[in-house]
């Protein structure tokens, strides 16, 4: 009889709902079911969650990742969280009920090509999906607007796991705001030399500072064909997510209140957000699953 309550709650609610309701974790409470030995008893057969406790949750998710995520990446929370449904039904109420991921928006390009400076040939060749960490990494450069004037985004990229390596944010687009963005992604991974590291031609990724960085240590410089932003895709999609996602319709009275927005949603993407490219998991998860396996591998 210890859990006969809970059948009866999860004819209209989820048990994920419950326990948010609760104040107690999902994982918590099958972890206590089972450490106890015990489960609740069996009943005539799951029934269908309602289609009002399933929009509750809908809207939970929607709010909790500020209305970024669309219907695939709701259906996947849900998934991940316990609640089985269907992607159809999940699509169809999300439609019916006006809940959607904010829409696109196109944002203009801020490279300077326009130099005499020298320009890397094209290792990278459209090639995204280098085998392991640490083999590729891609850089751009974007922008911010407040009410003090741009605030400038440099980020680097593991191509393998479309993780944020490292960034820089300035009040200007000189060379420091890649040098130090290329820096921070040093310090915190320490690649083997080898590593190609793809950019746009900007004049800040041709600078001698730059490739004299690049070279120190140890990477080979790989840029982007004269105007082809797909050349270097997947910093072009992070730009996307972080402006559509979060940035769009926000207005920043200091560049130091959109620094801080920006490094919350850069935690958020490296640690929670679903990548469709990663097969709905995190950046994070995605490279910790891969180690995990390498050494399940070298047992």
């Amino acid at each position: 009889m210890k859990y006969a309550w809970i059948n009866k709650l999860k004819a209209v609610w989820p048990v994920t709902v419950m326990c948010q309701v609760l104040g107690v974790s999902v994982s918590g409470f099958f972890e206590h079911r089972q450490r106890s030995g015990k489960t609740p008893p069996a009943g005539p057969g799951p029934r269908r969650v309602s289609n009002e406790a399933l929009v509750a949750h809908i809207r939970a998710i929607h709010a909790e990742f500020k209305g970024e995520y669309g219907w695939p990446r709701v259906w996947k929370e849900l998934l991940a969280s316990g609640v089985r449904v269907g992607k159809d039904r999940v699509q169809r109420l999300m439609k019916l009920h006006g809940i959607r991921a904010r829409g696109k928006r196109k944002f203009v390009v801020t490279t300077d090509s326009k130099h005499g400076l020298p320009v890397a040939e094209n290792l990278l060749a459209r090639d995204f999906t280098p085998e392991a960490p640490d083999r590729v990494w891609s850089s751009d450069i974007t922008y911010i607007a407040t009410d003090e004037g741009w605030l400038y985004l440099a980020a680097v990229i593991d191509l393998f796991s479309r993780q944020v390596v490292g960034w820089s944010m300035q009040p200007h687009m000189q060379t420091s705001l890649v040098t130090d963005a290329l820096r921070m992604a040093w310090f915190r991974r320490h690649p083997e030399p080898g590593l190609i590291f793809h950019s746009d031609r900007g004049s800040q990724y041709c600078s001698h500072d730059f490739q004299g960085a690049l070279k120190g240590y140890g990477m080979a410089s790989s840029m982007s064909r004269k105007g082809n932003c797909w050349d270097n895709a997947p910093t072009e999609s992070l730009w996307g997510s972080l402006k559509v996602g979060r940035l769009y319709g926000r207005r920043f009275a200091t560049r130091r209140e959109a620094m801080d927005e920006v490094i919350d949603w850069l935690t958020f993407y490296n640690h929670r957000r679903l990548h469709s490219t990663l097969g709905y998991v995190s950046p994070m998860m995605f490279e910790a699953n891969w180690h995990a396996g390498q050494i399940k591998k070298a047992a």
